[in-house]
């Protein structure tokens, strides 16, 4: 499981810089900011976790981009950055954390509004154990991934370098029910912070050329997708799981798709629950025999940055034999293309704020 998690930062680090031109002039700020706030009620079963105010401290390595590339321009010449984000949740059962993200900032009204987002893994000091630490549902495992959004005032260089910034901040960590429990948290919190200029404030010309257009026909794309979860029932195991994904994609432009398409779900941990539920609880009917499979029918969109995009997909169950947190799927996921038509994938499926399973995969599309 640590491995899968390795892997999915690296991946995901990968996308921030693996397309930067050598030639592009650089030019790098670094920010320190303060966060305090809230734990979230997301679900009934955190209840007895948010008894304190959790706070930390957020740092980041930014690199300016200028439009040397023509998703930079269409991006309003975002930012790259690394970041490390300390939190102390200020409550014993949860512990402390300690998170490495890739992340991208984008700018709003003369550059003054920022945002940011960032994904990466976190550490837990202090997860679940059923005989120390059994009251923290949230983090059934050392290792997390985890996701944290950044709207903030920002405004460089007002005194020799020095700028500063200050705004709202949410952070998710959960393991994606790789290992139960895995009920999650959600941080609100404000922030306040300094940025500082590494560059001596020296100023770059942004590059502006005729906007490209693009234009394709219907392209059929397929996909598979696999990874290892987990059933809600603590230490009932960790089995794989494999999708079988086709769908069709059109472009819209220069910024976005919209898919049509199918999935095939082979979970083997649901084989493994359906038998658990009919032995455990006779009293619902359920036969050990009861197919495990499912089939589910989706549409989504595609918003392409660069070499990767950003996926979101809602899907509805057509073959749904055993009832599994409903029949309506979400998954939202990251892809990154080797040339025009390979491309690995990692995205999260989850049924509403329910996660089921963190997937890493390949497709083409043809």
């Amino acid at each position: 499981m640590n491995s899968k998690l390795s892997v999915c930062f690296i991946f995901l680090a990968s996308f921030c810089f693996s397309q930067q031109d050598s030639q592009e002039k650089k030019r790098y700020t670094l920010d320190a900011n303060q966060f305090y706030g809230t734990i979230l009620r997301h679900n009934p079963d955190v209840t007895h976790l948010i008894n304190s105010h959790p706070g930390g401290l957020l740092l980041s390595l930014n690199r300016k981009t200028y439009g040397l590339e023509a998703w930079e321009q269409r991006y309003n010449y975002p930012d790259l950055g690394y970041s490390f984000i300390y939190q102390e949740f200020n409550n014993e059962t949860l512990g402390q954390n300690y998170g490495l993200y890739a992340h991208y900032n984008f700018y709003f009204l003369k550059r003054n509004i920022q945002f940011r987002i960032g994904q990466g893994i976190a550490y837990n000091t202090n997860p679940y154990d059923k005989e120390e630490n059994f009251r923290n549902n949230a983090f059934g495992s050392d290792f997390l991934s985890s996701t944290y959004l950044m709207l903030n005032l920002h405004k460089e260089n007002i005194l020799k370098g020095l700028g500063l910034k200050a705004g709202i901040t949410v952070i998710h960590y959960s393991n994606a029910n790789v290992k139960a429990p895995n009920t999650s948290t959600n941080t609100f919190a404000f922030n306040a912070g300094v940025v500082y200029d590494l560059d001596g404030r020296k100023e770059i010309s942004y590059i502006a050329s005729e906007k490209e257009k693009i234009k394709e026909p219907l392209k059929l794309n397929l996909a598979f997708r696999t990874g290892i979860n987990e059933s809600d029932v603590i230490n009932s195991g960790q089995y794989p799981f494999y999708i079988f994904s086709a769908y069709a994609d059109k472009r819209l432009g220069t910024l976005s798709a919209l898919q049509l398409g199918t999935d095939v779900f082979l979970s083997n941990f649901l084989k493994e629950q359906i038998k658990y539920q009919s032995i455990a609880f006779p009293e619902r009917n359920i036969e050990a025999s009861t197919d495990y499979k499912r089939v589910g029918i989706f549409v989504g969109h595609e918003l392409f940055i660069n070499k990767m995009s950003v996926i979101s997909q809602l899907g509805y169950y057509v073959y749904y034999p055993y009832d599994f947190e409903g029949r309506v799927y979400n998954r939202m996921g990251m892809k990154r293309y080797f040339g025009d038509k390979v491309y690995g994938v990692l995205s999260l499926k989850s049924h509403g704020a329910k996660a089921e399973a963190v997937e890493f995969g390949i497709g083409i599309r043809l």
